[in-house]
């Protein structure tokens, strides 16, 4: 790697994303006490791996990497459909058990749908000269993007399915989309949720967001989370009651308080103070994440930056807004705080994505 290249790196996404993780390590610390530290130390291994696996994509061209990411996208399918025959993890097939460790197919995925909708939204551009806004063309990358988030509706994967979607519109942004095919889908929408909330959500779906509406209609039963949640938040105040000192987290009301809820631990052990410290972290990782999409050196590059912002903004504001009861629980972890190895992994990686692509663009690029 060339020393210009290492200069022209916006290390600040990794800074932050190190620091997140340092709040994330100190609550795992007081959240699993009781456990001997078991997830805090795991966590720490995960992270070690995370690195590692980082520093493999930031040394590899990512040209290359979009290259080679049909192969990936059709591995991470099959993966997808055989996770469906394992069995259930609270309700839900979106694990693969192998004994010492758990793997989660759907989180990999995010990256590997990101990299081949690079592919064929770039393949496009090349051919039509940056146009993508011919039905057919919209159809091919619908049906790329439609075939991996159908599987995880199937599992069922709310929270990550809606991630996919998220980091796809950011693409489409990118990429050049017609005003008239968003219109016509915020229109769509509008008609289709209370068609989809009346006539295909399951029961335990339309009960998460009845209970989400007013958490009181079931108090010792579905809204028993959020309302331990609020609680939690609110006693931190300004400073906190104290790492290990925390009433909600230490007494176990909070659950699962190391990935779901890993905020509302951080808000009552903190306080107020490290609980806004961590919402400018991230405003700062997914502005900076654009800055990398908007000087990128070509439109593979900004494509793939983009998709990455769009699944940083989402985990932000879904799982700090779900622990804050304004929006459903869905299960979506805060990443590089929240426990788990898939989860971190995957967010490293996008961290790798990140700085190859910074790096190979030129000092003298600029966006007016």
């Amino acid at each position: 790697m060339r020393k210009r290249e290492l200069k022209n790196m916006e290390w600040w996404v990794l800074i932050i994303a190190l620091i997140l993780c340092a709040i994330g390590l100190v609550a795992l610390f007081s959240a699993t006490q009781e456990n001997n530290y078991d997830s805090f130390y795991k966590q720490l291994i995960w992270l070690v791996i995370s690195l590692i696996i980082m520093i493999f994509f930031i040394t590899i061209n990512y040209e290359s990497i979009v290259k080679v990411s049909p192969i990936f996208y059709i591995a991470f399918l099959v993966l997808l459909v055989a996770v469906l025959f394992t069995n259930p993890i609270n309700g839900a097939t979106s694990w693969f058990d192998i004994g010492f460790f758990s793997f989660q197919p759907s989180e990999f995925a995010k990256v590997f749908v990101i990299l081949f909708l690079t592919f064929i939204i770039s393949k496009i551009q090349a051919k039509r000269k940056e146009n993508i806004n011919k039905i057919s063309r919209l159809l091919l990358i619908l049906i790329a993007i439609g075939i991996p988030i159908i599987l995880i509706v199937k599992e069922p994967d709310y929270g990550t399915a809606a991630a996919f979607i998220i980091a796809f519109i950011m693409m489409l942004f990118t990429a050049g989309i017609d005003k008239k095919y968003i219109i016509a889908t915020i229109l769509l929408v509008v008609v289709a949720v209370p068609l989809l909330y009346n006539f295909v959500l399951p029961e335990h779906a339309k009960q998460r967001i009845d209970v989400f509406l007013n958490p009181e209609l079931d108090p010792r039963g579905a809204g028993y989370n959020i309302l331990q949640s609020k609680l939690a938040i609110g006693a931190g105040e300004l400073t906190g009651m104290g790492v290990l000192k925390g009433n909600q987290t230490q007494l176990g009301f909070l659950y699962p308080k190391t990935t779901d809820f890993i905020f509302s631990v951080i808000s009552e052990e903190m306080g107020f103070v490290i609980s806004c410290t961590i919402i400018i972290l991230y405003v700062v990782l997914i502005t900076k994440s654009l800055y990398i999409a908007k000087t990128a050196k070509d439109n593979t590059g900004s494509l793939i930056a983009s998709g990455i912002a769009g699944i940083f903004l989402f985990h932000m504001l879904e799982n700090i807004g779900m622990v804050m009861g304004l929006l459903p629980i869905t299960g979506v972890p805060l990443l590089f705080v929240s426990y788990g190895g898939s989860s971190l992994i995957t967010s490293f990686i996008c961290i790798g994505l990140l700085l190859n692509i910074s790096g190979k663009r030129q000092k003298t690029i600029f966006v007016k």
